[in-house]
């Protein structure tokens, strides 16, 4: 049975974000990885339902000096060759874009997103994102759209805020798993304070408790779609 959702971490956060709550709920069985503690991701086995790759301060483009990134890079591939769904949120969703051929990196005046900003779909996101939303961000680089994927979102300061690859592999800038606990430990570290574009705090508290259900249902939803459940 497939029913192991791999999750591949850039941080010691606690395990208390959207994914670990959908996938707990739903019969399946998070299995955490830390590629940058030294774990080995290995090649997906029967029991592998599919890949979430997370966000973390880890540059997408600097494989050489982050050499965990290659062993993230080849799993992401594999997972992809053997048609399992992959998510990548953040910087995630930048190494899926470079492994398939697109540019990454930061925008020429080093604009932030911090906080809570509106993602609006296109022309082409269909059921993806049927109307504009606030969303989770906490980022100062982008991705173009790789050759072949479908552009599905963008806000006014980022043109490209998701994409999906084939049918099951998808790209997301923003961070929907994250809930308002997990921003306010965020915010204790970020160092977005004051930078170009970064909200200010009273602004993310009220965004915040404005849109955070609006951008978990649509989440769990999205993740239904994508993976599935065990419990159906």
């Amino acid at each position: 049975m497939r029913n192991e959702l791999v999750l591949v971490r850039h941080s010691d956060e606690p395990a208390d974000d959207r994914v670990f709550t959908y996938a707990r709920i739903n019969g399946l069985i998070p299995v955490e990885k830390f590629p940058f503690r030294g774990d080995v991701l290995g090649d997906p086995t029967k029991k592998t339902l599919g890949t979430v790759i997370y966000g973390g301060m880890f540059n997408a483009y600097e494989e050489d000096k982050h050499l965990f990134l290659h062993e993230e890079n080849r799993w992401i591939s594999a997972c992809m060759n053997a048609n399992l769904p992959v998510l990548g949120l953040c910087q995630g969703a930048q190494q899926i874009a470079r492994i398939l051929g697109a540019k990454v990196g930061p925008t020429q005046d080093s604009r932030h997103e911090f906080g809570y900003y509106e993602v609006s779909p296109t022309a082409e996101a269909g059921a993806f994102l049927t109307e504009p939303l606030h969303f989770t961000q906490a980022h100062f680089h982008t991705f173009e759209i790789p050759k072949g994927a479908v552009h599905l979102a963008r806000s006014e300061g980022f043109e490209n805020q998701a994409f999906r690859y084939v049918e099951n592999v998808y790209g997301l800038q923003y961070h929907p798993e994250c809930t308002i606990e997990g921003f306010r430990r965020w915010q204790k570290n970020s160092p977005a304070e004051g930078s170009l574009g970064a909200q200010s705090r009273d602004e993310q508290n009220r965004l915040m408790i404005m849109h955070d259900a609006a951008q978990a249902t649509w989440f769990y939803n999205f993740m239904s779609n994508l993976f599935g459940s065990i419990t159906e």
